[in-house]
């Protein structure tokens, strides 16, 4: 999210998390502090980043979380917790069970997980991965479901459900151009996931946008 405007019609919309690129290799990168920004969790995203432009970015935009999605360390991750006293989301591709062991080392070291589909890109290809293999994911870290989710699978994700998932994250087949949401198709999807999705964890939902 960067437009002022979108940012707080997605907010009204029931987005319970709002993403801000912080990586200037993607086209979503907010270069500056929206003038705008919404009540709701404010999740900065991250690649590769020092611990240095980590805080940084926190104070400027005033975060609550930080998503770490390249190839940092469990060590990294608790050094960015402990600096920023925020809550860590640490990001993984999936493209097979095979995949879930590198989540093991970070147990101690993330707050929750993103699972996003591999590909060669840094996340954002706008695909999807197999859902069934987080069947296999045994942890206690819970997580965010991700990667090329779109407005015409609310019906499929309520009938898919798993006790560590907390939230369905969506971007780039809700938008009208990078990082400027439809808002109709967001309102629409958060909605339907609200009245038609019983995970097993309290029956709790959330959607994020970034």
């Amino acid at each position: 999210m960067r437009d002022p405007g979108n940012i707080r019609a997605v907010e009204d919309a029931g987005a319970d998390m709002m993403g801000f690129i912080c990586w200037d290799g993607s086209s979503r990168y907010v270069g500056a502090t929206p003038a705008y920004m919404p009540r709701c969790t404010k999740v900065g995203v991250f690649v590769n980043p020092t611990l240095q432009y980590i805080s940084r970015m926190a104070r400027a935009l005033n975060l609550d979380a930080i998503q770490l999605h390249g190839n940092e360390t469990p060590e990294f991750c608790q050094q960015a917790r402990q600096r920023t006293g925020l809550a860590i989301i640490k990001a993984f591709g999936m493209s097979g069970v095979a995949d879930l062991v590198m989540t093991e080392s970070y147990a101690d070291a993330a707050d929750y997980f993103l699972f996003d589909t591999r590909c060669k890109c840094v996340g954002g290809s706008g695909r999807q991965f197999d859902w069934d293999i987080l069947a296999c994911y045994k942890g206690k870290t819970k997580f965010i479901l991700s990667g090329g989710i779109g407005p015409g699978d609310a019906e499929t994700l309520s009938t898919w459900g798993h006790p560590m998932c907390i939230g369905i994250d969506i971007n780039s087949r809700f938008e009208d151009a990078p990082a400027l949401k439809n808002v109709d198709k967001v309102r629409e999807f958060i909605s339907k996931m609200r009245g038609e999705c019983h995970y097993k964890e309290g029956e709790n939902t959330s959607a994020r946008g970034k």
